[in-house]
């Protein structure tokens, strides 16, 4: 996904923010986070009070995102812009001096995936759904609480009260049959 693209995708999450679209707040996070702390940590030098000032600029996007103007500012521009306000008000309250300045911002790794594999990575997942959903019920529910929630062969053997070898083979088909689900 090219720049403006992402830029594109950014400035309507940000838009519907300020319609109080959780899901929309969830999206600016997951892309813009790792950005973000980087200002943050880079303008406190302490992990923990950069931490805490990226809780408060997602609360100031909440509560101000009917302020953007993608005609005046990219979003990442204006999230930086906020990020680094913040990141001074708390450096003056602790009586330190300002270090970076928001052009430096522009040049911090993001960390954050690519808009373009977050979406591959939903078809996968929702590919691997489709799978598992055509199991049997039983393996199907052995097979999640296993792998998505780390709960052991044994223990699962016998919370559903059937041998630890039975729970084995259930296992061992089920994952036989979503290689072969997913490799069609």
């Amino acid at each position: 996904m090219d720049a403006d693209t992402s830029r594109a995708l950014l400035s309507r999450a940000i838009h519907r923010v300020a319609q109080r679209d959780h899901d929309a707040l969830k999206y600016v996070y997951r892309h813009t986070s790792a950005k973000l702390f980087g200002v943050c940590l880079r303008i406190l030098n302490d992990r923990e009070e950069a931490e805490d000032v990226l809780q408060d600029v997602y609360l100031t996007v909440w509560n101000r995102a009917d302020r953007f103007d993608q005609e005046r500012a990219s979003p990442i521009t204006w999230l930086v812009s906020i990020a680094r306000n913040r990141s001074i008000d708390r450096l003056r309250k602790r009586g330190g001096r300002v270090i970076a300045d928001v052009e430096e911002a522009e040049a911090l790794a993001d960390g954050a995936p690519l808009a373009s594999t977050l979406l591959e990575d939903e078809d996968d997942r929702r590919r691997l759904e489709g799978c598992i959903d055509q199991l049997d019920p039983r393996h199907a529910g052995a097979l999640r609480t296993a792998f998505f929630e780390g709960v052991t062969y044994d223990a699962l053997a016998q919370a559903l009260k059937v041998p630890l070898g039975t729970m084995k083979s259930w296992i061992r088909r089920s994952l036989i049959s979503l290689r072969g689900c997913l490799e069609a």
